[in-house]
């Protein structure tokens, strides 16, 4: 029963990039440790690990410098790859961090010439995304940031990504592309500090844009953690708006440098917490894994630590159903949320409500008596992440 329940399956929407699968190894302070994969290769790998769909950088797949005859020839291999694989292609993005032209930035750049590569780069990634298939485009602005802010002022580095952004929206409507695109926030690194370091700075931002009906976000784990945030606080932000275009999962020691681990393998109860508000809202886009195998696997841990990620998201919301359908946890949950008979209760304005509002005079000492009993509440939680409490025994101990 469990084998099939942890098995991916193309309506679960699991994708991994090219440059997760594909990560060598190397860090600043060591060189590659695993050799070279080309992409059509990776495409088999992630189909072979059961894997829905595949994301990509423009340059992870066609060079930077590849003639015009190379890069069709290189995306019609990759395309009849895919098509033989039954992978999708569900993202793309531009890699505006990695050439030295991005040093100080791309979109935010003070050099007009690598504001308008920047962009130039940016269209024709999305014209490769809509030749792959590609509903997503992600901006993840790696160098959009600084170490002095005497460089520039910070509102116009604000001013110069949203002309870009607001390009690249009028690009996608003359072209009929469809993408949505979205935002990926990240306080720092390679920056000493990026601005829009998190999903709730770009959510403000959005609304400032041409078109900010094409604009969401796309959180990461890794990227809250390391600001020490809490990511499901940040991604109900981005669902309740209506914002939440893409995810991006992963794991993440709070406060350290931008470590990518195998999903739910750091913080398996913040992951559940995650996995379970986003079935229970009914999030039905890409479930990306932004992350890499450890430094220490060879091209074999690379499957291991795939599959490793798509299982511990099915076990967690497996974990899930069995807290929803935990008798005593939704009797708290009840107890801890129901209304008071003849207590005035929050609704939409009516002066007559506003009235009876401030009529009322609440007995503080006794609304403060009611039990909040969140220390059971979360060992019951603990209980069900260690396997010692699930729906059989809840039944069985009813």
């Amino acid at each position: 029963m469990h084998d099939n329940l942890y098995t991916p399956r193309p309506e679960h929407k699991f994708s991994f990039g090219l440059w997760t699968v594909g990560n060598r190894g190397r860090d600043p302070f060591g060189d590659a440790v695993r050799p070279p994969v080309k992409p059509n290769d990776l495409v088999r790998l992630i189909a072979e690990v059961g894997a829905w769909g595949v994301n990509l950088h423009d340059n992870d797949l066609v060079p930077i410098d590849a003639s015009a005859i190379d890069r069709d020839r290189i995306v019609r291999e990759f395309k009849n790859t895919c098509a033989n694989q039954g992978v999708v292609t569900s993202m793309v993005s531009a890699n505006l961090f990695f050439d030295p032209i991005f040093r100080d930035g791309a979109f935010t750049s003070n050099d007009p010439a690598v504001r308008a590569y920047a962009l130039q780069k940016t269209l024709r990634a999305m014209d490769l995304g809509a030749e792959l298939g590609a509903k997503t485009y992600v901006i993840w602005g790696g160098r959009e940031g600084t170490e002095t802010d005497a460089c520039r002022r910070p509102d116009e580095a604000i001013a110069r990504l949203r002309d870009a952004i607001n390009y690249v929206c009028e690009y996608n409507l003359a072209n009929k592309y469809g993408y949505r695109i979205a935002l990926e926030a990240k306080p720092n690194e390679p920056r000493g500090d990026t601005y829009f370091p998190t999903t709730g700075a770009y959510l403000g931002f959005i609304d400032s844009l041409a078109h900010a009906d094409m604009v969401g976000v796309n959180p990461e784990v890794a990227h809250e953690h390391m600001a020490g945030l809490n990511i499901t606080h940040a991604v109900a932000q981005a669902w309740e708006a209506g914002k939440l275009f893409h995810i991006d999962l992963n794991d993440q020691v709070i406060g350290r440098y931008d470590q990518d681990f195998r999903f739910a393998s750091a913080n398996p109860k913040a992951a559940f917490f995650l996995v379970k508000f986003l079935e229970d809202v009914g999030y039905d886009n890409p479930r990306h894994f932004d992350a890499h195998a450890y430094r220490t696997e060879d091209n074999e841990g690379v499957k291991d630590f795939a599959r490793g990620c798509m299982r511990n998201y099915l076990v967690l919301k497996e974990k899930a159903l069995c807290w929803n359908a935990d008798a005593e946890i939704q009797e708290i949950l009840t107890e801890i949320s129901s209304a008071r008979p003849g207590v005035p209760t929050v609704e939409k304005f009516r002066e007559s409500h506003a009235k009876e509002l401030l009529g009322y005079r609440f007995d503080r000492d006794q609304i403060g008596m009611r039990r909040l009993p969140y220390e059971r509440l979360d060992q019951l939680t603990i209980d069900i992440l260690l396997g010692v409490r699930g729906r059989r025994s809840t039944v069985n101990s009813g």
